[in-house]
């Protein structure tokens, strides 16, 4: 069943409406059509969103966001694929929501999927199905089986089955080409600043707190031990972090750590975060945190009083950086 999101835009009602499957696309006179896999729905897809808008106001049109679900390189390279996502496909939705557009349609991307040459997803998805008028695509898009099809393909097409192709240069950030990819290095260097600017807004995780081994709160820094909700989500390196933490519609300040905690010889991998001025029962809740800035390296220390006074110089640290950054 198509789904309707509804939430305001300035005082103005706006609604998204989401199809799945099969769901019937219908209504729509002026379909102007992007597609892409969209993780991230960084600051090159939203140049291409916002284009995407205005010339479906051009046209007199609507603004329809074509994406798929799972990852598309998930199911072509199953044996192989270890990539992580930089959005879960619930955040992924709530992002396009916000940019404003008035459809968004998710394929299941399946083998029988992946196997349509680029002329026959144009042709039954985007020509019979959604009857575009006009497709708005990056500089760098390919589709199709064995991603042959390109913008030579797209003008091709265009000129049999009626529709018009405009493509969009990338977006440059200190003269840095932004895509996902990038976006990607970053996170996995711990380069999380450059990453927010790649993306346009705070990285974020979200999970559920689990007990821990309570080893902060004995040096008064009690932690929050975090069990994020999607395997396949990208976290970015290890090391302290200066962090927002959101709890039941409430934002805290906080810094998190990434890593295997080596003063007390653990080897599994955790996420914590210590909330400042926080003193609540947490454990089963879910916190959504974002990822404002990198502070230092994880770094083994000769005692627990050793780590305590450092925490402490973090603390003041993270305050510094969450403080300035409003």
């Amino acid at each position: 069943m198509v789904a309707e999101i509804v939430y305001f835009c300035g005082f103005k009602r706006k609604k998204v409406r989401i199809y799945r499957d099969d769901d019937p696309f219908t209504g729509v006179d002026v379909p102007v059509v992007t597609v892409g896999t969209f993780d991230g729905v960084h600051l090159g897809h939203q140049k291409i969103i916002n284009r995407l808008k205005e010339s479906a106001r051009e046209l007199g049109g609507q603004t329809v966001v074509v994406t798929f679900d799972p990852h598309p390189r998930s199911v072509i390279y199953p044996d192989s694929w270890n990539l992580k996502l930089i959005n879960s496909p619930s955040k992924k939705i709530e992002l396009l929501e916000k940019t404003g557009i008035d459809h968004l349609v998710i394929l299941p991307f399946t083998k029988a999927f992946a196997d349509m040459t680029s002329y026959e997803f144009i042709k039954s998805i985007l020509a019979d199905r959604i009857k575009m008028k006009r497709i708005v695509v990056g500089y760098d898009h390919h589709f199709g089986k064995d991603r042959l099809g390109n913008h030579s393909s797209l003008r091709s097409f265009g000129e049999d089955l009626g529709f018009e192709v405009e493509e969009i240069a990338p977006l440059y950030v200190d003269g840095v080409a932004v895509s996902s990819s990038k976006i990607r290095t970053a996170l996995n260097e711990g380069d999380i600043r450059l990453a927010n600017r790649y993306l346009g807004y705070t990285y974020s995780i979200r999970g559920k707190v689990i007990p821990g081994f309570r080893v902060g709160r004995e040096m008064g820094f009690p932690t929050a031990n975090i069990e994020v909700d999607d395997s396949l989500k990208l976290i970015t390196a290890s090391g302290v972090y200066a962090c927002r933490i959101q709890w039941k519609g409430m934002e805290f300040l906080g810094m998190g750590n990434i890593g295997n905690r080596p003063t007390f010889n653990r080897k599994d991998h955790t996420i914590e975060v210590n909330i400042f001025d926080f003193d609540h029962e947490i454990y089963g809740d879910f916190l959504v945190i974002s990822w404002v800035d990198r502070i230092r390296d994880e770094i083994r220390f000769s005692s627990p009083e050793a780590l305590r006074l450092q925490l402490e110089h973090d603390r003041n640290t993270a305050l510094q950086i969450l403080l300035g950054s409003g």
